[in-house]
């Protein structure tokens, strides 16, 4: 399900064109560009295609202008993260082996995952 569709909010333009909010302006004009090509109308068409290359320009649009991209940042900055309160930050205490000073440690360890085949 699309998460912008269902709250109605505008899509985040870093997840739209699938870069870090650290990256470089040529990692994001890169990232355009490879989604302009996959998008592009002349190789595809049909409505899906043609939403997401409007959300692809809008998000390099908003990206690519400094002033922009700083006043994106600030606002990503002043409201909360996506997913449950009871998620975001989410930690343990955990005692030492003496039992005088906790320590923080994340609720949830997880390794690689194995996908093993069976015939």
């Amino acid at each position: 399900m699309d998460t912008h569709r269902a709250t109605g909010a505008a899509p985040d333009p870093y997840d739209v064109l699938g870069v870090d909010p650290s990256a470089s302006p040529e990692r994001i004009t890169s990232a355009y560009r490879r989604l302009v090509r996959r998008l592009h109308p002349d190789t595809r068409s049909d409505e899906v295609t043609e939403e997401a290359l409007a959300r692809v320009l809008v998000a390099y649009e908003t990206l690519r202008d400094p002033a922009a991209r700083a006043a994106l940042d600030r606002r990503r900055r002043a409201t909360p993260a996506a997913g449950p309160a009871w998620v975001r930050g989410a930690t343990a205490v955990v005692t030492t082996a003496t039992g005088r000073f906790p320590a923080r440690a994340p609720l949830l360890r997880v390794g690689p995952v194995r996908v093993e085949r069976t015939l």
